[in-house]
């Protein structure tokens, strides 16, 4: 018999998230060093130069590698021989781990969870609740693995009920390019297969908080089904030619795992779950020793790259620019943004359409006539900081409300991550205005170029605040351009055709 505080539990989830705000795990920066050297699409070697350099700064800083700083789940193997001393419940523990974590005041973490999903979607304010699973195992320990997911990879999960004699494989590389580039490629892919629905996303989401052994499994070949398919699903996968932020480019795909579970003769469920660049799991035990430890990764594990950010970009003025400028930019050119722009995201945008519709002044301070709106929601800055980590958001969540925003304010252009839908796509060509990206997974090297920042309006919203930054030499990508090009189509198409006319580039 074991007994365990509920202290210890506490604190040790406390700490794991902490802990995973800012370190990467080795085996994901080994695994994206190698794809860095071996990627010969530029746009794609310089977006993962980004999330690496960005990852070093995190770990050396202590501060959050993405500003979506996650919904946290908790996987909880408790041993039927563990007692506790204290008289809360497990999940009172883990969100009291979950609340200590999130409010820290050294590294606050950015609170994302909404109570009430269907109506009011008001904020917690301390990141809880958690989503916790929890077994009850032999034993006399209890075994933890938690993860901070952010929702731009969380949207992008999938299931289905293939029929038993469906390719895996194929369901896998037919649904990925519908994902698109939200999820932050290159990342993992976590498969769950058999149970029955509820059983298979569970599974896959728990594939997870594996490790990245891609490169193992090469050498030594593969020993199941299980095995051989993980080889084939990342070789296909990447073959697409999606690449690093859907840019184009030769990996998309670090990793597949696959976990599996019984199921009905007549049923194959099946569900995909990605992880993102901001890859962030801990695993941990307690055995009523105290509170788990875990130890710092050597500061020698992260790549020191020479990364030039001026290095064949464009410098823009953002106070001058105008509507003949940006008609000069093509997608895949990188610039350098100087100067003031403002941040909405989509509750901003919702309550500005009303204001605009209702033939209400916007508020003071939000004037958009040829400005810049960049969709974020920053982390709050600790000490010193201006801000903290302000990476972008998913842009497509916004394509419903641009066409009426840029007719209304005079928008000249956006700045988020990942592809546009057609939709916004087409609001972008109508209106000649343009939409750039910022890496995502690159937060805290995103913050850098931010000189000063101030909300100013809807303060109410929290971190979906509009507010004014001042940036200097903020690097981003033409993603969009005002005749409606896509990079996030052409890049990969390029990679494609390369690869399909086996080009000679090494493709592994």
């Amino acid at each position: 018999m074991t007994l365990i505080q509920n202290e210890d539990l506490i604190q040790s989830v406390a700490d794991a998230l902490q802990y995973i705000s800012y370190y990467h795990p080795p085996d994901f920066i080994a695994a994206l060093h190698e794809a860095w050297k071996r990627e010969k699409s530029p746009a794609a070697r310089d977006a993962l130069a980004q999330i690496l350099v960005n990852s070093r700064l995190c770990a050396e800083g202590k501060r959050p590698i993405c500003q979506d700083t996650g919904i946290v789940t908790v996987f909880l193997d408790i041993g039927m021989e563990v007692r506790w001393e204290g008289g809360m419940s497990v999940a009172d523990m883990v969100n009291e781990g979950v609340r200590r974590a999130y409010l820290l005041p050294d590294n606050v973490l950015r609170a994302s969870i909404l109570d009430d999903p269907i109506g009011a979607r008001k904020n917690t304010g301390d990141n809880t609740p958690a989503v916790i699973h929890m077994r009850l195992v032999a034993g006399s320990t209890i075994h933890v693995r938690l993860a901070a997911k952010g929702g731009g990879s969380e949207n992008k999960a999938r299931m289905a009920m293939l029929n038993p004699s469906d390719s895996l494989a194929d369901w896998v590389v037919d649904t990925l390019p519908g994902m698109g580039a939200g999820w932050c490629p290159p990342g993992m892919l976590g498969i769950g297969v058999g149970g029955t629905a509820e059983q298979a996303t569970l599974l896959a989401k728990e594939a997870l908080m594996d490790s990245i052994d891609i490169h193992e499994l090469r050498e030594r070949g593969p020993q199941n089904r299980k095995e051989e398919l993980r080889l084939e699903i990342v070789e296909r996968a990447n073959r697409l030619g999606i690449g690093a932020q859907g840019l184009g480019g030769l990996t998309t795909v670090l990793d597949a795992k696959i976990l599996d579970y019984p199921t009905h003769a007549a049923s194959l469920p099946v569900a995909m779950i990605p992880n993102c660049a901001a890859t962030r799991h801990a695993h941990f035990t307690l055995d009523g020793s105290g509170v788990a430890e875990l130890k710092p990764p050597a500061l020698d594990r992260w790549p020191v790259l020479d990364w030039d950010a001026t290095a064949g970009s464009r410098k823009v003025n953002l106070a001058t620019i105008d509507s003949e400028e940006i008609a000069n930019w093509r997608p895949g050119e990188t610039l350098l943004l100087s100067g003031k722009l403002l941040t909405g995201r989509d509750a901003a945008h919702k309550r500005l359409l009303a204001m605009l519709e209702a033939g209400e002044s916007l508020p003071e301070g939000v004037d958009l006539e040829n400005r810049f709106i960049y969709y974020v929601g920053p982390v709050d800055p600790v000490r010193s900081e201006v801000i903290g980590p302000a990476g972008p958001t998913t842009a497509s969540r916004m394509d419903k409300f641009t066409d009426k925003l840029l007719a209304h304010t005079g928008i000249l252009g956006m700045i988020g991550k990942a592809e546009r839908g057609p939709v916004g796509i087409d609001a972008i060509q109508k209106h000649k205005a343009v939409y750039l990206i910022a890496v995502g997974g690159a937060a805290y090297l995103v913050s850098k170029a931010i000189r000063a920042a101030r909300v100013i309006a809807f303060e109410d919203l929290g971190m979906e605040a509009i507010h004014e930054f001042e940036v200097e030499d903020m690097p981003v990508t033409v993603a969009v351009d005002v005749n409606g090009e896509s990079i996030h189509e052409s890049g990969p198409a390029l990679w494609r055709r390369h690869m399909a006319e086996q080009h000679p580039i090494e493709v592994t």
